[in-house]
C-alpha cells in the first residue's frame, strides 16, 4: 500500500507548518474550528492555501528522511563511498551489499508523502480558483507545473532506486481512500512523468525575480520553466531519446547565455563568470587573481549561482538544516562524518599519480582531504576554499586555505549547468554512428569545457587536460570519458549510483558497474563481483513493511532469498 493516507483532520496543520519557502499562516483558520473539525474542503478557500501546501511539498523533500535517501540511494553503493566514522549498521549492511527488505532505507514514505501532497495541490488548485477572484488562472497553471514537476521529480527518485513502483496522480484525500496497486513497469513511469511535464511545461514561471533582486534565489529554490526542462533532458536521457535530450538541454544553455548577457548589460564585464568555448561559466580563478576555489565557493557555498537550475533552500535553524552535511559528510571542527571515499580516488593527487585526477584538478581538493585514516567529505560542507595550482608537485604547494560550516545551511542541488553539457554530451556520443561523426567531436568539446574550468584550463592559464584524439575515433572511449567526468564534477551530489544504473540499463548487463565498484572493496572482492553481476540487484528491495500490507506488490527478484523470503512465498 503507499503509505500516504494523511487524515483529513491533521492535514491542514501538517501543511501550514515548518514550510520551507515564503510560508503564510493558517493560524486564523486553526482559531475557527477546533483542530478535530479541521476539514480539507474547509480549508481550501483562497490562493494562500494553495501556496502553504505547495510549499509543503518542497518542506517535505528537504525534511532528513528524504534528505539522506537522495545521497544513500543515489551515492551510497558507488565507488565513491566507504564507511567512516560510527557508521550505522544499515548504512554498513548497504555497502557490504547485504541489503535486505527489512533495511530501513528501503522506506520509501518521505517520497510518496511529497508525491500525494503534489497531488492534493493538483486536485485542490483549480478548486480554488474558480471560487477566489484573486487567483488567476495563470497563476494556478504556473502552481499545477510546479506541483507536477516535484512530483516528477519524486518518482524519478524511486524508479531509478526501485525500478518499478506504484504509481498514481490520485490524491489521497480524506480518511476513506486505501491505494493498493501493483507496481508500474520502470518504462511506464518514466512515460508518465515525460508526457505530464510536456503537458505543464509552458505553464510554469520563467523567473520569480529579476536576477539582480535580493529575492532572486527563488529562481533556483523554486521550480520553474528551466527546472522542467533540467528535469525532462534528464527523463529523456533515462529513455534513450537523444534527439530530446538535446534539445532541451539546448534550451536551458541558451537561457543561461541569455542571463549572462543580460548580466553584462547590467554589469558590464564580470571577472568571476566568463565565456569558455561559447559557454558562460563560473571562472575557478577570478580575473587578476592568483587563487582559484571560486567556482566551488558560488555553486556549494554561498549557492543560488549564475549556474544554479534547481536546489532545495537551507538555513542554519535546527529544523531546517541539510543533514546529509551535518551527519553524514565533514563540516565544523574536523568532525569526521560516517561516510568517507576511497583512497584510490583521491591519493597523491597532487603528486600527479592518480587516475581519476589531474594535478591541476580543483574538484580534488574541493570536495575531500585526508583526515587522519582516511579521506572526509568535504563538497557541501565547506563554504569556501582557496588554493594555487601552479607548478603544484604536493599538498604542499597548494597553499589550502578552507573555511568550514558550522551548521547544515548548504542547499542542495538537483541541477546546474554542468549536468546540462554532460547530459547533452553524453545524448550526443549515444546517438552518433558512422554517419555522425561529428556527434562525438561535439560531445568532446561540451566535456572539455567543464574539464578546463576545473583544471582553470581557460583565458591562456594551461592547455586542456583532454587529449581530443585519445577519445574521439571510438563511441565506447567518449562513453567512459563522460561517465568518468561526470563523476569528477559530480562526486558526492547524489548521483553516480544512478549513472551507473544508468549504463548497465543501456549495456543490457553490469560489467562496466562491477568493474568500477569493485575498485573500492578490500574484502571478498569475488563474491561481491558475482553479486553485483545479476542485474535485478543494482535496485533496492522493496520494504519489508510495503510487502505485508501491500499483496499486489512483488518482491525484487534479487531479494526473494535470506531472512525475508517468506513474504513473497
Amino acid at each position: 500500500m503507499i503509505t500516504f493516507n494523511i487524515k483529513k483532520s491533521i492535514f491542514a496543520v501538517s501543511a501550514c507548518c515548518g514550510l520551507a519557502i515564503a510560508t503564510s499562516s493558517c493560524s486564523d483558520f486553526l482559531d475557527i474550528l477546533p483542530t478535530n473539525e479541521v476539514v480539507l474542503e474547509n480549508y481550501w478557500t483562497d490562493k494562500e492555501d494553495v501556496q502553504s501546501v505547495m510549499n509543503s511539498c518542497y518542506e517535505t523533500l528537504e525534511s532528513s528522511d528524504a534528505m539522506i535517501r537522495m545521497m544513500v540511494w543515489g551515492e551510497l553503493r558507488s565507488e565513491d563511498m566507504r564507511g567512516a566514522n560510527s557508521v550505522p549498521n544499515e548504512l554498513n549492511e548497504i555497502l557490504k551489499e547485504n541489503l535486505l527488505p527489512s533495511n530501513p532505507y528501503c522506506n520509501w514514505s518521505k517520497f510518496y508523502e511529497c508525491i500525494n501532497r503534489c497531488n492534493i495541490v493538483c486536485h485542490y488548485a483549480p478548486i480554488v480558483q474558480s471560487i477566489d477572484p484573486n487567483y488567476s488562472e495563470e497563476e494556478m497553471l504556473a502552481n499545477l507545473a510546479e506541483a507536477t514537476t516535484l512530483r516528477a521529480l519524486s518518482y524519478f527518485y524511486l524508479i531509478r532506486t526501485f525500478r518499478d513502483v506504484p504509481y498514481t496522480t490520485r490524491a489521497s484525500i480524506d480518511d476513506t481512500q486505501t491505494f493498493i496497486i501493483p507496481a508500474t513497469p520502470f518504462e511506464n513511469v518514466l512515460d508518465s512523468l515525460i508526457n505530464d511535464l510536456e503537458r505543464v511545461k509552458g505553464n510554469a514561471v520563467k523567473r520569480y525575480y529579476v536576477d539582480d533582486s535580493p529575492s532572486a534565489w527563488q529562481n533556483s529554490c523554486k521550480v520553474t520553466r528551466w527546472t522542467v526542462y533540467a528535469l525532462l533532458a534528464d527523463l529523456y536521457l533515462w529513455k534513450g531519446d537523444w534527439d530530446n535530450a538535446i534539445k532541451y538541454c539546448d534550451m536551458v544553455i541558451d537561457y543561461k547565455k541569455q542571463q549572462y548577457q543580460e548580466m553584462l548589460e547590467r554589469d558590464g564585464n564580470s571577472s568571476t563568470i566568463d565565456l569558455i568555448d561559447e559557454i558562460p561559466m563560473i571562472l575557478t580563478k577570478p580575473k587578476g587573481s592568483d587563487r582559484c576555489g571560486n567556482s566551488y565557493y558560488e555553486i556549494f557555498g554561498s549557492g543560488n549561482s549564475f549556474e544554479s537550475i534547481f536546489e532545495l533552500y537551507f538555513n542554519s535553524t535546527q529544523s531546517q538544516q541539510n543533514k546529509i552535511v551535518t551527519d553524514y559528510y565533514m563540516y565544523n571542527n574536523n568532525v569526521l562524518g560516517r561516510i568517507c571515499a576511497p583512497d584510490i580516488l583521491f591519493k597523491d593527487v597532487a603528486k600527479g599519480t592518480n587516475s581519476l585526477f589531474k594535478r591541476t584538478d580543483g574538484r580534488a581538493y574541493e570536495s575531500a582531504e585526508y583526515s587522519g585514516t582516511s579521506y572526509a567529505v568535504t563538497k557541501y560542507a565547506r563554504t569556501s576554499v582557496s588554493y594555487s595550482t601552479q607548478n603544484v608537485s604536493s599538498e604542499a604547494d597548494l597553499q589550502l586555505q578552507k573555511q568550514r560550516r558550522s551548521g547544515g545551511d548548504a542547499n542542495w542541488i538537483f541541477y546546474r549547468l554542468s549536468d546540462m553539457l554532460l547530459i547533452k554530451a553524453e545524448a550526443l556520443i549515444e546517438r552518433s554512428d558512422e554517419s555522425t561523426p561529428e556527434d562525438l567531436e561535439d560531445a568532446f568539446a561540451l566535456i572539455d569545457i567543464v574539464n578546463k574550468r576545473a583544471n582553470d584550463a581557460v583565458n591562456g592559464n594551461r592547455a586542456s587536460t583532454l587529449t581530443k584524439s585519445s577519445y574521439v575515433t571510438s563511441k565506447l572511449a567518449m562513453e567512459d570519458l563522460v561517465l568518468e567526468e561526470r563523476q569528477r564534477e559530480f562526486i558526492f551530489e547524489g548521483k553516480r549510483w544512478f549513472d551507473l544504473v544508468r549504463f548497465a540499463r543501456r549495456d543490457g548487463n553490469n560489467t562496466r558497474l562491477v568493474n568500477l565498484v569493485s575498485r573500492k572493496y578490500l574484502e571478498n572482492v569475488n563474491a561481491l563481483k558475482i553479486k553485483l553481476a545479476d542485474p535485478n540487484i543494482i535496485y533496492f528491495p522493496y520494504a519489508k513493511s510495503e510487502l505485508k500490507v501491500n499483496p499486489l506488490l512483488k518482491q525484487n527478484p534479487a531479494f526473494t532469498n535470506g531472512e525475508d523470503s517468506e513474504l513473497t512465498n
